[in-house]
């Protein structure tokens, strides 16, 4: 019961931040003429993204398939592609993206695979998904000064910080994997201060459970060691896939028919919008995402096109995404309880059979 109202409010606070959101982006504007020139786009180019979106969940199945397969686990990849989506669409409807995997081991643990194993393998996806936007983040920082002067002059600030953020977040994980024993220290140290400072009551439960979330870490230390090359090669599927949806307002640009900003351009300036609202606790980096995307691509679009090429864009590469992957949900929920029913049901027969 506490878990469905956690999650009926959330749902009710992405609803009322949408709300919002398009409240005040469309209270003074024309809506009709705004549908008129989204109905008159190259619908080739919507679908074109709308397939690239599906690419970038599809990228991420193929990593966590790719490391069971190195860890001796048989999953399927269409098992993979139902926990990819599942993981999307929880990470688009709670703050900072917090719920996408806790959701998935759920599903993964439905799946008879173990909670150490699913752990792992997410937790890796994780610092490479973040060490790509942190890679992206500073090499536009060093490499595309020009750009940033021409398009961002006024919202620089939110880029900074979303590189200071990832670069603080990514290093923490590293710290965390790489040095475990000393890290597990610090942090059973921390406990005991805030016990003894009566700030947290002491449970033995908590302490015990933060020793088992050190102990992932460990294994992950043990995962990047072992296998450095499945690591690399999982970054490289990562850059394609953070590109996979940066490309997507690309494609939103040759809709409208437009020429004059580059491929290149136009990827780096989705990219930089990615970058700064990636660590903010907004699902899907809403409101602000959008602002950032008036304001950065007014240039190119046009004032009055900006806010079209905005709901286009932000429609494929979010709304999108968060209306497929809630289809996929429910679909992927139905399948995997069924099946671990199925087995359920199975063993019981098994075990009857043993008794008789």
């Amino acid at each position: 019961m506490k878990k469905n109202k956690k999650s009926i409010f959330q749902i009710a606070f992405l609803v009322l931040l949408m709300v919002l959101t398009f409240y005040v982006l469309l209270k003074d504007q024309e809506l009709g003429v705004i549908w008129e020139t989204i109905l008159k786009v190259k619908k080739r180019y919507i679908w074109l993204g709308i397939a690239l979106v599906i690419i970038y969940v599809c990228s991420e199945s193929v990593i966590i398939h790719y490391m069971m397969h190195s860890l001796k686990k048989k999953v399927p990849l269409t098992q993979c592609i139902k926990y990819s989506f599942i993981g999307f669409f929880y990470s688009c409807v709670t703050p900072s993206a917090s719920g996408g995997q806790p959701a998935q081991i759920y599903y993964m643990s439905k799946d008879k695979i173990e909670v150490p194993v699913s752990t792992l393998v997410l937790m890796i996806v994780t610092i490479t998904y973040k060490f790509v936007l942190v890679v992206v983040g500073i090499g536009v920082l060093l490499f595309c000064r020009p750009l940033l002067d021409k398009y961002m002059s006024a919202t620089r600030f939110f880029l900074d910080l979303g590189v200071l953020l990832n670069v603080g977040c990514v290093a923490l994980m590293f710290i965390l994997i790489f040095k475990p024993k000393l890290t597990k220290k610090l942090m059973h140290l921390g406990l005991k201060i805030l016990e003894k400072s009566r700030i947290l009551k002491h449970k033995e439960e908590r302490t015990e459970k933060l020793s088992k979330s050190m102990d992932v870490y460990k294994e992950s230390s043990y995962y990047f060691r072992d296998h450095k090359m499945v690591v690399f090669n999982v970054i490289l599927i990562s850059f394609f896939q953070r590109f996979c949806l940066f490309f997507v307002t690309y494609l939103v640009y040759l809709a409208f028919g437009f020429s004059g900003s580059s491929a290149f351009d136009i990827v780096i300036l989705q990219a930089t919008i990615s970058v700064a609202v990636d660590m903010l606790p907004l699902p899907g980096g809403m409101g602000i995402s959008e602002g950032l995307f008036l304001s950065i691509f007014r240039p190119v679009f046009g004032p009055a096109y900006v806010l079209s090429g905005m709901l286009l864009s932000r429609g494929i590469s979010y709304y999108a995404l968060l209306a497929i992957s809630a289809l996929v949900t429910v679909y992927a929920h139905f399948s995997i309880t069924r099946a671990a029913i199925r087995r359920e049901r199975a063993a019981k027969g098994e075990d009857k059979t043993l008794c008789g």
